[in-house]
């Protein structure tokens, strides 16, 4: 199997909601240039960005938009969308996965 290439059966090929979340506030500003993306603040002083990302080369253009920002990204987190394609993402459907970044 070649790189980037998904196994038979995966979830290729739909989209699939991440969040982002970083080490400090992003102020309404940027939801521009997050866009499709919802902007939330925590009292912890993080921001988590949540949205659907269509393929891999759309979270590598996400996460290089992060990286431009210079604030550290703590984790990200991915989940499938339902089979029937809505926005509801019930934990019996759904695979999630996430990396902790240090």
């Amino acid at each position: 199997m070649r790189p980037n290439q998904g196994n038979p059966g995966d979830d290729a090929g739909r989209p699939v909601v991440y969040q982002v979340r970083l080490r400090g506030h992003l102020s309404d500003q940027w939801a521009a240039w997050f866009e499709g993306f919802t902007i939330t603040r925590g009292d912890d002083g993080d921001t988590l960005l949540t949205g659907e990302v269509a393929d891999q080369a759309a979270l590598y253009g996400l996460l290089r938009k992060v990286r431009d920002l210079g604030l550290p990204l703590l984790s990200l987190t991915s989940r499938s969308l339902d089979r029937d394609g809505g926005s509801e993402l019930g934990p019996a459907s759904n695979r999630q996965s996430q990396r902790k970044i240090k």
